[in-house]
C-alpha cells in the first residue's frame, strides 16, 4: 500500500506548494488593489475597483471542478497537457487567486486608519504605505488567511483527483471507491486530515509569534 500512498502524498504536496505560490502571486496584488483603490483610500480608482470586484466575484462563483474543466485549454498552453499533477496546478492557482484576494483585502482593512493617515502626513508614498505600513501591520492576519488558503488547496487537490489530477484524491477515488479498497480510502482521508491539522497548527503558531513581535 505504501507504493500507492507515498507517491500520492508527494503529488499532493507538490500541487499544493506550487499552487499556493502562484495563487499568492496572482491574489496578493489583486487584494492590495481592492483596498487602495476603494473610495476615500490612498489611491482612489473607483472604476478599477468595480472591475476588479466583478472579476473576482465571477471567478469565485465557479465550482472548482467546472473551473478546472474550463481551464483545460489554458493548462494545455502552459504545461503542454491537461491531465496530471503539473497540469492541475494551473486551475488550482487560478481558483485560489480570488479567494486569496479577498483574504488580503480583509486583512489590510483591519489596519488602523490612524496609522495610514499619519504615514500620509509624513509624506509617505502609496508604495511605501503598502509595503511599510499595510502589509507589515496586517501580517498576523495575513498568515492566518494564507493558512486557510493552503487548507482549501488541499481540498481542491483532492477533488482534482476525480478528473485525473493525481494525488491522494486520485488514489482514494480509483482504489478506494472504484475498486472497493476501503483501507486505501480510509488511509488517504486520514493523511489529508493530518495534513490539514498540521498546516493549521503551523499557521496559528507563526501568526502568534509574529503578533508577539
Amino acid at each position: 500500500m505504501a507504493e500507492l500512498i507515498v507517491p500520492a502524498l508527494l503529488e499532493t504536496l507538490y500541487m499544493v506548494f506550487f499552487s499556493t505560490i502562484f495563487s499568492l502571486l496572482l491574489g496578493l496584488p489583486l487584494g492590495v488593489l481592492l483596498v487602495v483603490t476603494e473610495k476615500n483610500n490612498i489611491w482612489e480608482k473607483l472604476q478599477l475597483n468595480r472591475i476588479l470586484n466583478g472579476i473576482i466575484n465571477i471567478l469565485r462563483s465557479f465550482p472548482f471542478i467546472i473551473l478546472m474543466i474550463l481551464l483545460f485549454p489554458l493548462s494545455k498552453i502552459i504545461v503542454g497537457k491537461t491531465i496530471g499533477t503539473t497540469a492541475t496546478i494551473v486551475p488550482l492557482s487560478i481558483a485560489a487567486a480570488p479567494f486569496v484576494a479577498r483574504i488580503i483585502e480583509g486583512s489590510l482593512k483591519e489596519v488602523d486608519k490612524g496609522i495610514i493617515e499619519s504615514s500620509l502626513a509624513m509624506g509617505a508614498s502609496v508604495t511605501e504605505i503598502i509595503f511599510k505600513v499595510l502589509i507589515p501591520e496586517s501580517m498576523p492576519s495575513l498568515i492566518l488567511g494564507i493558512t486557510t488558503t493552503i487548507i482549501n488547496l488541499v481540498g481542491y487537490s483532492a477533488m482534482a483527483g476525480a478528473i485525473g489530477g493525481g494525488g491522494l484524491g486520485d488514489v482514494a477515488i480509483r482504489y478506494g471507491l472504484y475498486r472497493f479498497q476501503t483501507d486505501v480510502m480510509i488511509i488517504s482521508v486520514a493523511i489529508i486530515i493530518v495534513l490539514v491539522q498540521g498546516i493549521q497548527f503551523l499557521g496559528n503558531r507563526l501568526s502568534l509569534n509574529i503578533n508577539k513581535k
